[in-house]
């Protein structure tokens, strides 16, 4: 095999995916895996002196291209799902776990960076390069370099059995989410649903050689029926099926996630004790901003001790309407979506739907694309490379007619790709060879694609929730793309702590509330006309509708997470469930039914990299809300020249620095202070008191 019969062997530019086939996994990884233990074998022998260019750079090397191949087959597995790509993906994960994990504990090397910290020349070496080995010798330890041979064998088993296993829970959630549909032959029954709802409906019928309105468990599909359809009986139907997927309760048994989620827990926890811990909260949080899982625990408590009395007054309000002008008796779990926008509708005169209306995708694009280009001041414009899928585009990012980074943007919902919004990287920024090696980032999202109707396209609409959703994985995208660092241990995203990463991804967002960049990114998609004044008022008088209900149910999700990983015993006889039945009893103010299987779904701490570490959404609000309280003081000023300079500066001290320092460092030298609560709270609409 060669660069010109594998694509997957090319690193000379972009990823081939035109020239993609699942036959091309196997060849590709066996030589890549060859050539790195080659270097490695290399490198383990003994040295007069061990130094950077000499030790890291060839290891760095070698082992970047196999990061890369394997990154290519990862995304296409995420996003265009066959049976023979999957198949190919199973067997080469246990081959590419097993050399990571016996890296990971190589004792030769992990010497080689000891003598590279110890040697006099580590004070001469750049912080970005005296960072990466001071990452290098924390990860040996958390690898298991220092375990003895018999200890080092049980970890590596475990690390392969855990990418195993999470690779079988994605499967089985994306497998019952494509099995999943429902048909409505009577469209009387869809009442209340929203016109473009009810022709993606038909038109996924017609694709699938079917009569009547087809609807599935991807969530452009089914979260329109909660939201909107009078019919009750059909809302509990779909929500039902949502919340069992992947569950005993769920269609097929062998896609139940239970036994797989047990696993895991043991195999986290024996993983903890091995490398000398007490549990597996306290390994995650070993490379995170947080100290330990009490602080963790502590910080969460109190937000839901914050966001309690508000979920309650949220709560309360949708019963009484419900009562009152819907004649529900009782909110159940699938009537809080429809009795929520029926009220949001009445008390601010406006619906979501209405809002749809004004941001069509195109018009969503380039406002964002506007914004940054002016907070940043580069140029984004559309680019040309191979793709996976004919709805997938491309382009480019340069500043002073330079390339600095490219990017993938991959929007809408399809069967065989991963639920969810994501970003991830292509390759990272380094230099090499006296040449910058650009980074390169996959923008992923899940919104609906553009309705067909009467054989003309429609341009896609997006939710206002859709376009915060957009701007927030372009933020992800900003701090991989927009990075100075030249160093590939620490540019970009890589080496940021976990409970950081979040920082400018939810910076970002705050911008979807701006009147004056609304009003470049909106359009009517019958009349053209951006977003009227009153409107945008009324959507921001009902920002902070619910919320306290959204805020306490993350909390929720996270603090089931820390416990999950920190005081519960997967031996012990007692279930996952009561660990989160637990959590909602001390803080949840409405509590789901209880054929309700979250957890069999929840792929951010069991496929994912978030296992004690989703409360990093949360940690990491904190940050970008005062991070964003910079730009709030300084478009109140109505000084354009300080916006600029805020921009510029978070561009140098956040995005540009990427993992080259600690992220606390960053951020002081952002805001000049250590970071307040106070934002997030204000932002919440959780600043004072909640009023009766």
């Amino acid at each position: 095999m060669n660069i010109q019969t594998n694509p997957l062997l090319d690193f000379s530019d972009l990823p081939r995916f035109d020239a993609f086939t699942p036959e091309c996994v196997t060849p590709a990884i066996d030589t890549l895996l060859a050539e790195c233990r080659d270097v490695v074998a290399r490198l383990e022998a003994p040295m007069d002196q061990v130094t950077w260019k000499d030790f890291v750079e060839p290891l760095e090397q070698a082992t970047e291209k196999l990061g890369r191949a394997w990154g290519v087959v990862g995304h296409l597995n995420a996003v265009v799902d066959t049976p023979e790509l999957r198949a190919a993906y199973n067997e080469n994960q246990p081959k590419v776990t097993e050399f990571w994990t016996a890296l990971g504990q190589n004792l030769a090397l992990f010497e080689k960076y000891k003598a590279l910290k110890a040697d006099a020349g580590y004070a001469a070496l750049t912080p970005q390069r005296r960072k990466i080995i001071d990452n290098a010798l924390r990860d040996f330890h958390l690898g298991g370099a220092d375990l003895s041979d018999d200890k080092k064998v049980r970890f590596a088993a475990i690390q392969e059995r855990q990418a195993e296993l999470s690779t079988r829970f994605s499967e089985n959630v994306l497998d019952a989410t494509n099995d999943y549909e429902l048909i409505v032959d009577d469209e009387a029954r869809l009442a209340g649903l929203p016109d473009d709802a009810r022709q993606a409906a038909r038109a996924s019928a017609e694709k699938a050689g079917k009569t009547g309105f087809r609807f599935t468990l991807h969530f452009p599909s089914y979260f329109p029926v909660l939201q909107y359809a009078d019919d009750r009986a059909l809302r509990e139907t779909i929500y039902r099926a949502n919340a069992t997927k992947a569950s005993e309760l769920g269609a097929k048994p062998e896609w139940d996630n239970t036994a797989i989620i047990i696993e895991k827990l043991k195999l986290r926890h024996e993983e903890a004790l091995l490398l000398g811990y007490r549990n597996y909260a306290e390994v995650s949080l070993v490379p995170k901003m947080a100290e330990t899982p009490q602080h963790v625990i502590a910080f969460l408590e109190d937000l839901a001790l914050k966001a309690r009395p508000y979920a309650a007054k949220d709560l309360e309000e949708v019963r009484q309407f419900a009562r009152d002008e819907l004649g529900l008796a009782s909110v159940e779990a699938w009537d809080l979506a429809y009795a929520s926008e029926k009220l949001r509708e009445k008390r601010y005169a406006f619906s979501e739907q209405e809002v749809k209306q004004y941001f069509p995708e195109h018009k969503v694009v380039d406002g964002l694309f506007r914004l940054v280009e002016k907070l940043f001041t580069v140029k984004i414009a559309p680019d040309a490379a191979p793709v996976w899928h004919k709805d997938v585009k491309f382009f480019r990012i340069e500043r002073d007619g330079k390339l600095i980074g490219q990017f993938y943007l991959d929007l809408y919902a399809r069967s065989g790709k991963r639920g969810g919004a994501w970003m991830n990287d292509a390759r990272g920024r380094r230099l090499l060879d006296e040449r910058v090696q650009t980074p390169v980032a996959y923008l992923t999202c899940n919104f609906t694609e553009p309705a067909v109707v009467n054989g003309v396209a429609k341009p896609a609409l997006f939710t206002h929730d859709e376009v915060n959703t957009l701007f927030h994985e372009f933020g992800h995208g900003l701090h991989h793309m927009l990075t100075m660092v030249d160093e590939l241990g620490v540019s970009g995203i890589a080496g940021v702590e976990w409970d950081a990463v979040e920082l400018p991804s939810q910076f970002m967002e705050n911008f979807c509330w701006q009147w004056d960049v609304l009003q470049q990114m909106s359009a009517h998609a019958e009349t053209g006309q951006p977003l009227p004044r009153a409107l945008f008022d009324k959507m921001t008088a009902a920002k902070n509708f619910q919320s306290g209900l959204q805020m306490l149910r993350q909390v929720e999700f996270s603090l089931f997470d820390m416990h999950l990983h920190f005081d519960y015993d997967p031996y012990g006889g007692d279930s996952v469930q009561s660990v989160l039945d637990a959590v909602r009893a001390k803080f949840s103010v409405m509590t789901p039914p209880p054929f309700n299987r979250f957890q069999n779904s929840f792929g951010h701490i069991f496929a994912g990299g978030y296992a004690a570490g989703y409360y990093s959404y949360k940690w990491a609000e904190v940050l970008s809300a005062d991070a964003y309280g910079a730009f709030e003081e300084a478009s109140a000023s109505g000084d354009d020249e300080r916006l600029a300079e805020a921009g510029r500066r978070f561009l140098e001290e956040i995005l540009s620095v990427g993992g080259s320092r600690p992220a606390l460092e960053s951020f002081k030298a952002f805001r000049g202070r250590e970071p307040a609560i106070d934002a997030l709270l204000r932002h919440s609409g959780m600043s004072a008191e909640p009023q009766a």
